[in-house]
């Protein structure tokens, strides 16, 4: 299907249809022509670090899709309007589905662009955002209520040890900081219950530990640091 019938398509939508969508006949046309300029930029000769920005920004881009979408399942259980079932639709069909979790039923981070950015340019301009949408999505999209009792294997957990330890090291804002510590002590604490040897357990044991007394000490005031005395006791009862 051409650009041209797509964004025919999508104009000759009822006004009256979309009028409460979150995602409307515009909006879906230029989310359209962002992917494809993105995946244009992606296929093409271009040096690595701009193939892995257009991985970066089709990233953004669907993850923004997701979220919009996922507002409608809170809301009604459904993906609402015409331009917002299309939109799922062709993005389906230029092979850039998004991410769906049948378990917790709502669209998840696509992460896959992300991971595609720090693979072509791990030392790049951009790498510490897409490491941080990496870490972000993956968490989040791992677990349901309880975020110790995550449905990964290890070396997808192990991996995401390593790339919080790696964001940690870099020049944050402080709110992304923060989130790399809140969601990096999680992690080592669920490592020191599923790491696959003893000596291991231990080890991230021991640096959950830490970065939890960290995380009260340096952000005595964040919502987040509820988390950290049910992390301590959660490694206690070992």
């Amino acid at each position: 299907m051409t650009r041209a019938l797509v964004a025919c398509l999508l104009a000759s939508l009822p006004l009256g249809a979309t009028a409460h969508d979150l995602i409307t006949a515009e909006s879906a046309q230029a989310y359209l022509a962002a992917v494809a300029e993105s995946q244009k930029a992606i296929a093409s000769k271009e040096p690595a670090a701009k193939r892995a920005l257009a991985h970066l920004d089709l990233g953004k881009t669907l993850d923004e899709i997701g979220e919009l979408l996922n507002r409608d399942l809170a809301a009604h259980g459904k993906v609402q309007g015409l331009p917002s079932n299309y939109l799922v639709a062709e993005l389906r069909r230029q092979g850039v589905p998004l991410a769906w979790s049948e378990k917790q039923r709502r669209f998840g981070a696509n992460t896959q662009d992300f991971e595609q950015a720090l693979g072509l340019a791990p030392r790049g301009p951009h790498a510490a955002e897409a490491g941080l949408r990496l870490l972000r999505g993956r968490f989040y999209d791992s677990f349901g209520s309880d975020p110790l009792a995550a449905d990964e294997p290890w070396p997808r957990l192990a991996a995401q040890v390593a790339l919080a330890e790696e964001l940690s090291t870099h020049d944050l804002p402080d709110d992304a900081r923060e989130e790399v510590e809140f969601i990096g002590a999680i992690l080592h604490a669920r490592a020191s219950l599923r790491a696959p040897d003893a000596a291991s357990r231990r080890n991230h044991g021991r640096k959950a530990s830490e970065a939890i007394a960290a995380f009260e000490a340096r952000y005595p005031d964040s919502l987040r640091s509820a988390v950290m005395p049910i992390l301590r006791a959660a490694l206690q009862r070992k």
